[in-house]
């Protein structure tokens, strides 16, 4: 995967995160082409990088933080 591709699908992750329709993680990794470990060293990455993006299970869906509750 090229430096591009990788930062494109960082920012469709943003946004489906935003919308609060990502899925799984196995369900948002089949979306996007990936694994699944790759979705969560994203995550991972997004967490160091200052996000707070946590996988809500009732939502069945990454969000934001503030939106966890």
């Amino acid at each position: 995967m090229t430096r591009f591709e990788r930062e494109s699908l960082k920012v469709r992750l943003i946004k489906l995160i935003s919308l609060k329709c990502t899925g799984s993680p196995a369900e948002l990794a089949f979306k996007l082409g990936v694994s699944e470990r790759t979705i969560k060293r994203f995550m991972k990455e997004f967490r160091e990088d200052g996000y707070d993006i946590w996988f809500c299970p009732i939502r069945r869906s990454y969000v934001n933080g503030l939106d966890y509750y």
